[in-house]
């Protein structure tokens, strides 16, 4: 894993299955009360070493239950980390691995550490905004998501509820963070943004404006 910003390390990219022109990350978060893992990605098997040299793993949280597919029952087993996501994804998640426990409410870990629920990708997706003392990082899962530099929607026809897509793109726009770090971003290009309340506004706004006109992006 490298480290990005101070307290966030990152995993090599893998490939999504189906469409290998799209990359996935995990991310670690050294935290003192116990290091969170964000997402899952199948290249987490072959980092247990550095993960367990940056502190190990106290628990692991997915943004939504598609990521259940993507390497966790590899990458789960050396860190032993208890498996966290969203009650309205334990049933696909528990196909492939263990919950530990399901949430389903916006609430606050340890203070610094927000699990905030925003559907419409899936029933179940989720957005964490963690403050690490410097910087405010906004896990958007596939939510928002960044290709060709540009964050651009996931909504998947016959699956995705694009009303509750636009609600949860509301609350996001006003979430105060300065760092972007979806699970998955175009092969090769950017795959995190700096960013600041007016630009994240901006750049959802784009978003929704797209998705009222009846695109999937």
């Amino acid at each position: 894993m490298q480290n990005l910003i101070p307290g966030v390390h990152v995993s090599s990219p893998a490939l999504l299955s189906f469409d290998q022109s799209i990359e996935l990350r995990a991310f670690l978060l050294r935290r003192e009360s116990g290091n969170l893992l964000i997402y899952s990605t199948a290249s987490l098997a072959t980092e247990a070493p550095t993960v367990e040299e940056l502190g190990g793993v106290a628990g692991h949280y997915l943004g939504h239950g598609h990521e259940a597919g993507y390497g966790h029952a590899e990458a789960a087993a050396p860190f032993g980390a208890p498996l966290f996501c969203h009650e309205n994804e334990r049933a696909t998640v528990s196909e492939t691995c263990p919950v530990a426990a399901t949430f389903a409410d916006r609430h606050r870990l340890d203070d610094e550490f927000e699990v905030i629920p925003i559907p419409g990708h899936t029933s179940g997706s989720t957005a964490f905004l963690w403050d690490t003392g410097q910087h405010r990082c906004l896990f958007s899962a596939d939510t928002v998501y960044i290709r060709d530099g540009e964050w651009i929607a996931a909504l998947l026809p016959g699956s995705s509820d694009r009303q509750a897509y636009l609600a949860s793109l509301e609350l996001m726009k006003e979430l105060d963070f300065d760092v972007l770090l979806p699970w998955t971003a175009g092969r090769g290009g950017p795959w995190h943004a700096m960013t600041d309340k007016a630009d994240a506004r901006r750049r959802i706004d784009a978003i929704m404006k797209r998705l009222r006109r009846g695109d999937d992006h």
